[in-house]
């Protein structure tokens, strides 16, 4: 066990200010790896039909012929779904990654991989090769799978409990200014022209390249140095530059208090944690937020939203100009959201998230149906988008997040976020993959699926993932075992009967350590 640590001066854990450090780590790590995946999402969009023309005239250069329409339409569907298997692939590196190379080095040492697909993508049509393209995306798709789960991460670990939501939401509100970023750089007047896709689509190097000079001077989470590489003066020292006051006892008896619970478990694997009965409520949890962010619908309404316009009788020329606008929209919302979690809790913001997409996704199918006998209701349809991007924004797009930080403790959250990394981009790939399948056959009742969806993750969390707003990891766990104790308490058998099991390293019980039998009782 790490020796312990003596601080003269007094004090309970009070609640900590924002800090300059915190605010410039949580914008450093959001803006160089948060925002790219916004950003990677939308890029492909604008430029489409000149990425096809150049798949087009590569063919006819190699081959003296173009590709037919099955093949193009293939090979831009591969180089757009190529980016969610990288991110699946990312996702199972995050637990590996950040056990070797801690929370801030992962992120850092992370960014050789934008670097090489920028370049990749930047002179794809200078050396005429669409395979750049397509590696450039599915290198930018493994950042990605990366990033997505080790920022939030690394910002739950170093922020304060009363802060944790608002740094935590961070990353959040950078996914959607990047992808009002590409809506933005790929209008015609702008980088939406022919000559332009390649520079569009290398811009993630710019923001990758700033994190990288800055981020470094910074220190790594305080609790990773504690817990896992037990470096007392590491984290005193970074304590000391997150925090505004000297007064930092309470915060280090804290994470000791977790480390002696962990003292006699390492860092689990992730088939490992899906095995652990002790936190079998807690990983659930993790599954159905994960699932339920992508089951939502919200990928099937950003691909759909220039159709749902169009219908609505915006012209076409403004159509561009009008998904601009869902884009600020989607900022605003996880602005809102950033700023009540510290005050509302994350139980409000996910289940009221989710509530409204649920309603305005069946909306969507009464406007659609409706919407010959009722010309009015062809706008119910665009408010029924701006109501599921804004509900989304407000809550499901950062709270599971940081959720899966905030259910585990120390030795299991490498693993939760790997679990819950590969579920958002599984689920992704399959929406993406269904979805046009089920509009085919169910038509507009194919909405009425996301919405049974989101109502059923809404009711999920209104009855069994507690409040942790304000929490230390340990107190969160404690509730998480309370709820393991009850469930026992229900399933015992007779006295004669009865397990006891002893506490392990995570706050709950163990099979098998201590039995009573008919011969121990008392007559």
């Amino acid at each position: 066990m790490a020796e312990e640590v003596v601080i003269t001066a007094q004090g309970k854990m009070t609640s900590q200010h924002l800090t300059n450090s915190l605010l410039a780590v949580a914008f450093l790590t959001s803006f160089g790896s948060s925002m790219l995946y916004g950003y990677n999402l939308a890029v492909v969009n604008s430029p489409a039909v000149y990425i096809k023309d150049f798949y087009n005239h590569t063919s006819v250069s190699r081959n003296g012929t173009g590709l037919n329409g099955e093949a193009l339409t293939l090979m831009y569907s591969l180089t757009v779904s190529v980016f969610a298997i990288g991110g699946l692939l990312g996702s199972l590196m995050v637990g590996m990654l950040v056990t070797r190379f801690g929370r801030k080095g992962t992120v850092v040492n992370s960014t050789v991989l934008v670097f090489i697909a920028g370049s990749l993508m930047g002179f794809s049509r200078i050396c005429g090769s669409p395979e750049m393209v397509i590696i450039g995306r599915f290198i930018t798709g493994i950042h990605s799978g990366i990033s997505l789960s080790v920022v939030p991460m690394y910002l739950g670990e170093i922020a304060p409990k009363n802060l944790r939501g608002f740094l935590g939401l961070m990353p959040s509100i950078f996914i959607c200014v990047g992808v009002f970023a590409a809506q933005v750089l790929g209008l015609h007047e702008l980088l939406g022209k022919e000559e332009h896709w390649p520079l569009f689509l290398s811009l993630v190097v710019v923001p990758t390249f700033i994190q990288l000079v800055l981020l470094p001077w910074f220190p790594e989470s305080p609790r990773y140095l504690l817990i896992e590489k037990h470096n007392v003066h590491a984290t005193i020292t970074a304590l000391k530059w997150y925090r505004a006051k000297c007064n930092i006892q309470a915060e280090i008896e804290e994470m000791q208090e977790e480390q002696r619970s962990l003292s006699s478990m390492e860092t689990i694997s992730a088939w490992t944690l899906l095995q652990d009965r002790s936190v079998r409520w807690q990983v659930l949890s993790v599954v159905v937020i994960n699932i339920g962010m992508q089951l939502s619908g919200i990928d099937a309404i950003w691909f759909y939203t220039n159709d749902i316009f169009e219908n609505a009788g915006i012209p076409a020329a403004e159509i561009q100009y009008t998904t601009v606008g869902t884009g600020a929209i989607e900022i605003i919302a996880g602005l809102v959201g950033c700023f009540t979690i510290e005050k509302l809790g994350r139980r409000p913001l996910i289940i009221g998230g989710f509530a409204a997409m649920g309603i305005c996704c069946a909306g969507i199918t009464f406007a659609l149906i409706l919407q010959v006998q009722l010309p009015f209701m062809r706008y119910v349809s665009v408010g029924c988008v701006v109501g599921i991007i804004a509900g989304f924004c407000i809550g499901p797009a950062g709270v599971p997040f940081l959720i899966t930080a905030e259910l585990f403790k120390q030795s299991h959250r490498p693993a939760a976020y790997t679990v819950g990394g590969f579920l958002n981009w599984m689920s992704n790939f399959t929406i993406g993959f269904v979805f046009p399948f089920l509009q085919m056959y169910a038509g507009s009742y194919c909405y009425l699926v996301f919405s049974v969806v989101c109502l059923l993750v809404a009711a999920y969390v209104y009855f069994i993932i507690p409040e942790t707003k304000n929490k230390t990891f340990v107190e969160i766990s404690q509730m998480f075992t309370k709820k393991e104790a009850i469930l026992e308490t229900q399933c015992v058998g007779p006295l004669d009967q009865l397990k006891l099991r002893k506490m392990n390293g995570y706050g709950t019980l163990e099979n098998g350590s201590l039995e009573f039998d008919s011969s121990s009782s008392v007559p």
